[in-house]
């Protein structure tokens, strides 16, 4: 009997992808509710530097849009690209096809009340990413050609290397970038590449689709589309997220105000059921603990906050003040879950549940879609073009974190680095071609498992990080105030 290569792989990798998953998303039980350790992990981080740094969240969030429109920006500065785009290829890493679909499982699961939860989760881990990022900045290093390495491999090998355990430092730091190489080629790779293609075969016959058993030539096409934009490096990226992050953000935000003010006679009761269900949880599984917790998992599994990864992209930022980064990437939560999730959640709220397609047997990104075409025939267009543009962004995003988890193990060099960008291109087009869950499985694990070093390290650095944005919006402030 022949072995298919998805079969051999789920055959081999399966049981070590499951053995590693119930390890990282250990789950205890709690008032009835199953609530993963990794949850309760990333959750009490975007808590605590929330309190610590004194709702910095709210209070620097203007700050933040000035940055990023270029209010501050020195083109002379170390680093290689602006504000803007920094922001632009974080964001573009972190909105993907669970802004759309996965915020309709999260309501499905913990009822209305999980959109409340996880709009407070998008707030709070706005706190968790400015300590990430600025520390990203603070610790990166300029390469000979120019280029610039940042991230948590690096400000973790900082720290113990500067209290004398440079070996601790450096496993650490290798830790964290072979996991980041590994999750790289599948939650930023062949998951993206695979819901890509599945999006395009919705819009062009389904099953029917000339397509559908051809996915090595969607493969192949975009794998050559993403190494003609990641072969030219973080420039590269960051130009095209610059353009790509507007307008997938504002395509998506359109349809959905559009959507949601079609259905605005829905609009008062949702927001009341979301507010009742967030403190009673009645309809929730869990009651109020299962939408508290599955909003927070939603949230935090969006904006990968506390994994650390955004970083690598805030680190090649043009500054010369890490704290101006941090502030900056404050948006990139924002943007993604109180804004783009949120949405979402509304979408659902005013047109899926009260047209009765919530439970009608659809799922995912099938019901969001739906409850726009409930409105308009062709909406499912949209939503298949925005989610082929989130998975596109994402994979470039993606790349770039790889690769410098790559540069890390095996050291800077343009040779090095072509060698990863192959292997990530040649996976993009495995994406399309193979159902591998124990790959994607286990890339998951990996990638979440980061996140139990990268906030060890953020709390053990919170003090410097205290100082760092305290002094930097002193010297705004008294530039604020001699200008006035």
């Amino acid at each position: 009997m022949t072995v298919s290569p998805d079969q051999w792989v789920e055959a081999h990798l399966g049981p070590v992808a499951e053995i590693l998953s119930s390890v990282v998303f250990y789950a205890i039980t709690v008032a009835g509710t199953e609530v993963p350790l990794i949850v309760i992990w990333t959750s009490l981080a975007a808590l605590f530097f929330t309190f610590y740094l004194r709702f910095i969240n709210v209070r620097a969030l203007g700050l933040a849009i000035r940055h990023a429109r270029g209010d501050f920006s020195d083109p002379n500065a170390p680093g290689e690209i602006s504000h803007f785009k920094a922001v632009s290829t974080a964001v573009s890493g972190t909105v993907g096809v669970g802004n759309i679909g996965g915020v309709a499982v999260a309501i499905s699961l913990g009822g209305p009340g999980a959109a409340f939860w996880l709009f407070i989760a998008g707030l709070l881990s706005m706190s968790t990413k400015l300590v990430e990022c600025t520390l990203g900045v603070k610790y990166r290093r300029h390469n000979a050609d120019g280029s610039v390495s940042g991230g948590p491999m690096f400000y973790m090998e900082s720290y113990f290397r500067e209290r004398g355990w440079p070996l601790l430092g450096k496993g650490f730091g290798s830790f964290y970038a072979i996991a980041l190489v590994i999750g790289c080629l599948g939650i930023g790779n062949m998951f993206q590449s695979n819901q890509a293609f599945a999006q395009v075969l919705v819009i062009t016959g389904g099953q029917e689709s000339w397509l559908a058993d051809r996915g090595w030539v969607f493969g192949l096409a975009l794998a050559g589309v993403i190494a003609a934009v990641i072969i030219g490096g973080i420039r590269s990226i960051a130009n095209v997220a610059a353009v790509l992050v507007p307008v997938m953000g504002v395509l998506y935000l359109i349809a959905s105000v559009v959507v949601i003010g079609l259905s605005a006679e829905h609009v008062p009761a949702a927001l009341q059921l979301v507010f009742s269900e967030a403190f009673t949880g009645q309809a929730a599984s869990g009651g109020l603990l299962g939408a508290m917790v599955i909003g927070f998992q939603r949230a935090l599994f969006s904006n990968e906050a506390g994994i650390g990864s955004a970083s690598i992209a805030h680190a090649a930022v043009k500054t010369e003040a890490p704290a101006s980064e941090g502030i900056t990437a404050l948006l990139e939560p924002f943007i993604d879950t109180v804004v783009i999730c949120s949405l979402s959640s509304l979408v659902i709220l005013t047109t899926a549940i009260p047209q009765g397609l919530m439970g009608s047997g659809l799922a995912g990104i099938e019901l969001t879609s739906a409850a726009f075409a409930w409105h308009f025939d062709w909406a499912p267009y949209v939503i298949a073009v925005a989610a082929l543009l989130f998975a596109f962004s994402s994979a470039l995003a993606w790349s770039y974190y790889g690769l410098k988890g790559w540069t890390y193990l095996v050291g800077e060099g343009r040779i090095r680095g072509l060698i990863f960008q192959m292997i990530f291109c040649v996976f993009i087009a495995l994406g399309c071609m193979l159902e591998l869950r124990a790959v994607l499985d286990f890339s998951d694990a990996m990638t979440f498992i980061i996140a139990l070093p990268n906030i060890l390290a953020l709390y053990l650095f919170a003090p410097l990080v205290k100082k760092e944005v305290s002094q930097y919006l002193e010297q705004i402030q008294a530039s604020d105030d001699a200008h006035q």
